[in-house]
Parts: structure tokens; C-alpha cells; sequence
């Protein structure tokens, strides 16, 4: 392989009219070489293409021009070293002939293989040098392969991390598949659960009728006890009366006199048998057996088959849809809110809890957070949150009330009589933060349902006019919006205990008002 230096005489040996080495190189006025014949026919052509003027030879390289053309001398020390050059390039085309194998010689010329155009991006020879690359961007081939190799590697290391990446996820879709597979266990469980409280339900059934049938037979004999007492008792007030009758109705006073001592006392009756059958006490147990199945059923079973809300008849499925508070009023005819209004109640604040910020209206229907305190409002316990509880309170049934607020930062729920007067540490308000209360919190953009302190967030359309309904039995509690469609926005599923108060709390500037 030529060296670097050897290959850029020889680009300095070449002709650039015929792009070959010199051949009877002669040298110009201004210092430029060329092939005698090359430089002679370029002349020539010169002539030819300006006939009939005055045309003077020009140097094709530098482009000066000459008034007379030169006369052309050999250079004899530049054909010498293009001789030279000539002979140690046949020489190293023989070796090569001999010496280099086909895969090393360029398809074109012949020649072997030295540099590397990063243009064409081939291997190259001297000769694809000269006339095809000679503006190109040319360098050895250790420099491209190192470039090449750095390349290689990056792209080995890509490989291999993705390759363990996936590898790592095929681990993980195993462990999947054992995880699902693994529901044979699930299911046995769920079974053997069932099956222990069907044994247990069972059991107790026995054991309340029987309880039932044995209260039952005593209170049924302490009755028929108490009935043969009164009878008796009633015979022996008969068979007195009717002596005194007798007695009063005798003329003769001395005969009067005389059986009067002989009228035996009326003794005292004899006490009655307690009869003791109470069907409350009798229900309570089944009551607190039946809660406890209940909450069973609601806690205790994986969250995969634990119930999930209904929805209502013919609404479909609630989607996120953009958060605009939207009041209709009147509000239009819907099947579902026409059902839910045949078991409306209507409500009133209670003055005595309301805060103190709280105004409420003359019928206690609407409650607005002034901005100051509001004087002569009862003197009850009062809440320190922005909070009224209603004066009303409801238990076993289905239950339902609408309300209409201003605007959002308003808490609307339900809670027993217990829910905590004071302020909770790091919140405005208390209602849904313990076990007792359930709330939706509505915010500017979104819904928050609140419970044992565990914040849940539901987008949808906000509504100035809401829904609350309460299915004491089913321990269901659910917030629809009321527009053009009745929505529901969230259902609460629990195990009632207490009655339940509808509580509210109010932002600054907010109204609350019952419908």
C-alpha cells in the first residue's frame, strides 16, 4: 500500500487535462505543467472555436492569457521523476498482481485497495483518488474502522440492555401467569368461607327457634297460669257478691245483724306471673348477627369480587366529560329522579349545631357563611368547622333529598349523631374523616368522596343542584347530579348502625339551600 506521502506526489504528477500521469510534461510561462499533446489540442481548440478573431491561448488552469503561444520545451527533470513515479507504480502493480488477493483490488482499475471515501463510502485506489474522489473527504482505514467498531459497540450495548430488559419482562408475565393460575386458592377459600357461614347460619337458625319456641312455651304457660288465677279469682268474687247482695237485700235486722259476722273477708288476690316475652329483645341478636354477616360480606372479601355500585336503569356508565358548573332550573323530567321523588324528605337546618359564621333563613331551609358571626342562633353545641347538622334524622327505609348550592368548596353527606364539634388538625372540616360520616367534597375541578379519612377523586360535570339518596336497609348511600339527565357521581357501600343526620359545611361566601 502506497503511503501518504507517496500518494500525494503523485497527485502532483498528473495532468489535469487528461488526469494522467505526464507523458512529455512541458511547463508554461506561468509555472503550470501539462502534457505537451494535451496542452497543444487544447489549444488547438481554442483556435477553432474562435475563427476569424483574434484569440490568444490561455493556461487551463489559472486561466492567463498569452499573446503568442508559448513554445513548448520539454521539462526533463519532471519527466524524469514521472518516469519514476511511472515505474515504481508498474512495479507495485505486478506485486500486487501476485501478492494481493481479488477481494483487495478495486473493481474498477485493478488496483489495490488504500483509502476509504467517506463520500461514496467505499474503499477506494490511487486511481479512484484522481479522478473520482479527489474533492472528497478521504482517510485511512484504521480511522474508519475505529470509528466503525465505536459505533458497533454502542449499538451491542443497546441490544444487550434491551435484551435484559425483556427478559425481565417475560420474568415478570411468569410470575403473572403463577399469580393467576393461583386462583384455584382464591376460590377455595371464598368456598370454604361461604361454606362455614352457610354451616353458621344454619346453626343459629336451630338455635334462634329453638330460643323462640322455648320463650314462646314458657310465656304461654305463665299466661295460662295467670289466666286460671283470674278465673279463679273471678269465682270467688262472684260468690261474694252475691252473698253481700243477699246480706243487703235481708229486712230483718236482727237476721241482718246476726249473718253479717258470718261474710268472710275478701282476701287479697294472689300476684300474677310476670310474663316475660320480648320480641325486640328476641330480634337484637339476629340484628347484630345478620350486621356482622353484612360487613363480612362488604370488608373482609378480596376487593376483586367485593360489590360494586349499581347503576341506575338506563343511565349507562358516568364518563369524565368537561368540568362546567351547569345550573337547570327549572329542572326537566327524568324517569330515574321521578323514581327517587316518591321517597322524598323534606328537611331543615338544626340552629342549634350551626357555626357561627352560619346564616340560616327564617324556616331554617337555607344556610349562607356570612362574613361575620352571627349573633342570637341558639346556644347549643355549636360545630368550630363551617358545619349544621339537619334537625331531621333517618334510619331503616329508603330515603331522599335535593339540594341546591352556589357554587363549589361545599361538603354535602351524612353522619350519626357523634361526628366530632371540634376542629380536626389539618382540615376546615370533619365530615367523612372518621368511620361515622360520609361526604362529597365539591371542587372546582372534580368531586372528592370522603370516608375514614380516605380522599377519593371523581371527575365529571359539576352540578349546582344535587341528589342524596339512602338506602338504610341496603347500607347504600349515593350523590347523583340533577340536569338534563339524572347522574350518579359516587356510592358509598356500608353497614348503617345509628341514624343518620345529613350534615353540610360551606366555604366562605357559599349558600346551601334545601329543596
Amino acid at each position: 500500500m502506497a503511503s501518504p506521502m507517496s500518494q500525494k506526489l503523485e497527485e502532483k504528477l498528473v495532468c489535469c487535462i487528461c488526469l494522467e500521469l505526464f507523458r512529455v510534461p512541458v511547463t508554461l510561462p506561468c509555472g503550470h505543467n501539462f502534457c505537451k499533446r494535451c496542452i497543444s489540442d487544447h489549444w488547438d481548440k481554442q483556435k477553432q472555436a474562435a475563427a476569424g478573431t483574434d484569440a490568444s491561448c490561455t493556461c487551463p488552469e489559472c486561466r492567463r492569457g498569452f499573446e503568442r503561444c508559448p513554445e513548448l520545451k520539454k521539462n526533463v527533470t519532471l519527466h524524469s521523476v514521472v518516469e519514476l513515479a511511472r515505474d515504481t507504480e508498474e512495479r507495485g502493480s505486478a506485486a500486487g498482481r501476485c501478492e494481493v488477493a481479488p477481494a483487495e483490488l478495486c473493481r474498477q482499475h485493478g488496483r489495490p485497495l488504500e483509502l476509504y471515501c467517506e463520500d461514496e463510502r467505499r474503499c477506494i485506489c490511487c486511481i479512484c483518488t484522481v479522478r473520482d474522489c479527489q474533492r472528497h473527504r478521504r482517510v485511512l482505514f484504521e480511522e474508519e474502522r475505529a470509528k466503525k467498531q465505536t459505533f458497533l459497540k454502542e449499538s451491542l450495548e443497546k441490544a444487550q440492555e434491551e435484551s435484559e430488559r425483556i427478559e425481565q419482562a417475560m420474568k415478570e408475565l411468569e410470575l403473572q401467569t403463577e399469580s393467576i393460575k393461583d386462583c384455584s386458592e382464591l376460590k377455595g377459600g371464598i368456598q370454604s368461607k361461604f361454606t362455614h357461614l352457610k354451616k353458621a347460619l344454619e346453626d343459629f337458625q336451630c338455635q334462634t327457634v329453638t330460643r323462640i319456641e322455648q320463650e314462646q312455651r314458657v310465656a304461654l304457660e305463665h299466661v295460662d297460669k295467670n289466666w286460671n288465677l283470674c278465673k279463679d279469682r273471678l269465682d270467688i268474687l262472684g260468690q261474694h257478691m252475691e252473698r253481700v247482695q243477699s246480706l243487703l237485700a235481708c229486712p230483718d235486722h236482727r237476721s241482718f245483724l246476726q249473718e253479717f259476722p258470718l261474710l268472710p273477708p275478701l282476701e287479697s288476690p294472689e300476684v300474677l306471673v310476670p310474663v316475660e316475652f320480648d320480641v325486640a329483645a328476641v330480634i337484637k341478636p339476629i340484628s347484630e348477627i345478620l350486621t356482622s354477616i353484612s360487613r363480612l360480606l362488604l370488608e373482609d372479601l378480596p376487593a376483586c369480587v367485593a360489590p360494586k355500585a349499581p347503576n341506575p336503569a338506563g343511565q349507562g356508565p358516568v364518563h369524565p366529560q368537561e368540568l362546567v358548573v351547569k345550573a337547570v332550573d327549572p329542572l326537566p323530567k327524568c324517569q330515574l329522579r321521578a323514581e327517587l321523588l316518591k321517597d322524598h324528605r323534606n328537611l331543615t337546618f338544626d340552629p342549634e349545631t350551626a357555626n357561627k359564621y352560619l346564616e340560616l333563613s327564617k324556616g331554617a331551609r337555607k344556610a349562607k357563611h356570612s362574613p361575620g358571626t352571627v349573633p342570637g342562633q341558639g346556644q347549643g353545641p355549636r360545630f368550630e368547622p363551617w358545619q349544621v347538622l339537619c334537625t331531621q334524622s333517618y334510619g331503616p327505609g329508603h330515603h331522599y333529598w335535593e339540594v341546591k348550592i352556589s357554587s363549589h368548596s361545599v361538603i354535602l353527606g351524612v353522619t350519626y349523631r357523634g361526628l366530632p364539634q371540634e376542629q380536626q388538625q389539618g382540615h376546615s372540616f370533619n365530615i367523612g374523616l372518621d368511620g361515622g360520616s360520609w361526604g362529597l367534597q365539591v371542587r372546582e375541578d372534580c368531586y372528592v368522596a370522603w370516608h375514614k379519612g380516605h380522599a377519593q377523586k371523581i371527575r365529571g360535570q359539576l352540578y349546582k343542584n344535587l341528589g342524596v339518596s339512602l338506602d338504610y336497609g341496603k347500607g347504600l348511600l349515593s350523590f347523583y347530579g340533577l340536569g338534563e339527565r339524572t347522574k350518579l357521581i359516587h356510592s358509598f357501600h356500608s353497614v348503617f348502625t345509628e341514624p343518620l343526620y345529613p350534615v353540610f359545611w360551606l366555604c366562605e361566601g357559599r349558600v346551601v339551600t334545601l329543596c
